[in-house]
């Protein structure tokens, strides 16, 4: 269902593939980035990077869940940090590394940013998923929808 590649003749990637492919007629679920608020809609970890991100994963988690989904059927992540430090990036790949979203491994990019969305916000991943097939939560108690 899902091919991952690594290209011998590029640098090879730490813990992620340089493409994933997915067979025609494959459900895809594209999800809205991720971001480091709780369920009543207030910053969790205010300048913390590394606890943004695990409430990122949690709440990407949670995404994924409600599309019948789940991390290891992540074939792409985009990784947003506020930051220009190398070492503050790496903490935060540590993270999304521990969750076993990268277990894939997936295409994944991680960005420094100026800025991100909301007041005090550090962190932000989008992902694109396989929805395997069987039983999907299309129209749950969550408010999905299949519009």
């Amino acid at each position: 269902m899902i091919r991952r590649v690594t290209v011998p003749s590029l640098f090879p990637p730490p813990a992620y593939a340089h493409a994933s492919v997915v067979e025609a007629g494959t459900r895809l679920a594209f999800l809205a980035g991720s971001v480091p608020l709780d369920a009543a809609g207030e910053l969790v970890g205010p300048g913390d990077p590394v606890r943004q991100a695990e409430q990122v994963i949690a709440n990407l988690e949670e995404q994924l869940r409600a599309v019948g989904s789940g991390l290891a059927h992540v074939v792409a992540t985009e990784v947003y940090v506020v930051s220009s430090e190398p070492a503050v990036l790496s903490a935060v790949w540590s993270v999304v590394e521990a969750s076993g979203l990268s277990a894939g491994p997936h295409s994944s990019t991680l960005i420094g940013v100026a800025c991100l969305g909301y007041t005090g916000q550090l962190v932000e991943i989008t992902a694109t998923a396989v929805v395997p097939e069987g039983p999907s939560a299309e129209g749950s108690s969550t408010g999905g929808s299949s519009t």
